[in-house]
Parts: structure tokens; C-alpha cells; sequence
């Protein structure tokens, strides 16, 4: 990826995590999604090097956070609703995770499951943070509500890398299940201006690492959800009506029309869902 910059891509959920290494020190993004897998994980940092670590949670969602009671006693970020979601949701993202599990069969089983200990970022920030990873200053912003409200962006500006967690998606719809579509164009516009500063690689929480051209596309496609869902919202139409118009399937155009009008309901007093 870039210099002692490395990213790991699992098949389970086609993830990505990432590993920035310093002089003595190195960060580690994300988890992983049980405590069998966090050790996987962490045996394979070891390969490459034995330095202390510290954990940044891109956001809390259980295939990005669910390893992290592995990687203690060092210090785990996130953003502060981050911590707050983990501590207050973490029964219910192990129900969703263990209903996955079943789904789609994966190694991560009941068994590997049902042995996570939730365990929060303990050092978090509102809107920016610079961490000291070895020697190399390591940025994290948390650009507004996208994906989650929680979500974090990570630049190694040395390297000229940006990991954007779920904000992007590769290979996949974006996930809306938990999601702001109203506010995620303006944060990937956000995420666009720093990944031109940067003239980077950016590594989604999914799927192939891609460049500035396709964080663009995936923003336009987001600004369109937004415009046609207030569109559809005003005319009094439904989620039934509205979600073949959106530019996705329709699982996740329906997620992404029935969150955008519960914040427009938040507003206004009729809800047409």
C-alpha cells in the first residue's frame, strides 16, 4: 500500500484491516468480528512485526470491533458515539452478527460468537485526533454521518493512504441499515477534498482498494439517493412506491428510503412509511 502501510483482506465479509507500522510502534484498523478471528488477525500482524500496538475502530459495527477485547491492554480509539453504540448496542450487534453467522454459514460461528467480550474503544475524539504511531503522525476525522454516526477516516499522510471504513464500499451496495442518507453526500464530499490532498489509495472497509474516481462515483450515486428520497418524500409516495427509482437493489435502496424519511419525519409531522 504504501510505506509499512498494509492492508489485510479477509474472506469472511470480503474486509479489509489495516496496519500502519512505526519505529517501536504500530496501529492496527480494525478487528475483525469475534475473538477467534481478532487472534488470527493478530498472529498475522506478528509475522510482520512485534512492535506494542494501538486499535482505531473505523466505527461500531460488529465486524469492525468484535476482536478488539484481544488486542488489550492497548489503547483502542474511536469516535465518541463509537463507544457510546458499543457499550449501549453491543448485545444487539452480536445478535445481528450471530444471525449472519447462520445465514451465510461463515467460520464465524455461534461458538466464536458467543465467547466476544464487548469491549469499547477507551480513548475517543469528537472531531479530530493525531496520534504518534512510532514516530509517523497517523490523522483521525470523523467527517460527519455517513454510514454509521460514528464513522472515522484514517490518513497516514506519509504514505499518502486514507482508510475510509464503510463510508465506501466496494463490490457491494453501501449498507444503509444503520445509516444517514441525507448527510453522507456531504461527508464523502468531505472525504473527497482530503483524498485530493492526500493523491492516495483509499482502502474501503470492503472489497478492493480504490482511488479518488471511485470514491466520486459512489458520492454522486449517494447525492442522488438524497435528492430523489426528499423528492419522493415531499410527493407523499411511500418507500414501496419510491425504492425502484434509487440507483441500487432493493434491499438497500428500501433501507436507504425508509432511514432518509425517519429524518425527514424528524422534522415534519406526517411519516409516509
Amino acid at each position: 500500500m504504501g510505506d509499512r502501510v498494509f492492508v489485510r483482506r479477509h474472506r469472511s465479509l470480503d474486509l479489509n484491516v489495516g496496519l500502519v507500522v512505526g519505529t517501536g510502534h504500530c496501529l492496527v484498523v480494525d478487528t475483525r468480528m469475534s475473538h477467534r478471528q481478532g487472534r488470527e488477525l493478530a498472529a498475522a500482524i506478528r509475522v510482520i512485526t512485534a512492535h506494542p500496538w494501538t486499535v482505531v475502530n473505523t466505527h461500531a459495527h460488529f465486524d469492525h470491533y468484535f476482536g478488539n477485547a484481544v488486542f488489550r491492554p492497548a489503547e483502542i480509539w474511536g469516535h465518541v458515539r463509537c463507544a457510546a453504540a458499543a457499550r449501549e448496542h453491543g448485545a444487539a450487534h452480536r445478535a445481528i452478527a450471530l444471525r449472519y453467522a447462520r445465514a451465510e454459514d461463515t467460520d464465524a460461528n455461534a461458538d466464536a460468537l458467543s465467547e466476544v467480550e464487548i469491549d469499547p474503544p477507551d480513548r475517543t475524539f469528537i472531531n479530530t485526533a493525531t496520534l504518534d504511531v512510532g514516530g509517523r503522525a497517523v490523522r483521525l476525522r470523523h467527517l460527519g454521518r455517513g454510514h454509521t454516526d460514528n464513522d472515522v477516516v484514517v490518513e497516514v499522510p506519509d504514505a499518502a493512504v486514507v482508510f475510509a471504513g464503510d463510508l465506501v464500499e466496494e463490490g457491494a451496495p453501501p449498507d444503509f441499515g444503520d445509516s444517514f442518507p441525507l448527510d453522507w453526500p456531504s461527508t464523502v464530499d468531505g472525504l473527497l477534498t482530503l483524498v485530493r490532498d492526500v493523491d492516495g489509495p483509499v482502502v474501503p472497509g470492503h472489497g478492493d482498494v480504490v482511488d479518488l474516481a471511485f470514491v466520486a462515483t459512489q458520492g454522486a450515486k449517494l447525492a442522488q439517493v438524497a435528492e430523489l428520497a426528499r423528492t419522493a418524500y415531499a410527493e407523499g409516495r411511500t418507500v414501496d412506491q419510491s425504492w425502484p427509482d434509487l440507483p441500487y437493489p432493493e434491499e438497500p435502496a428500501r433501507d436507504a428510503l425508509t432511514r432518509a424519511y425517519h429524518q425527514l419525519a424528524a422534522t415534519r409531522r406526517d411519516d409516509p412509511v
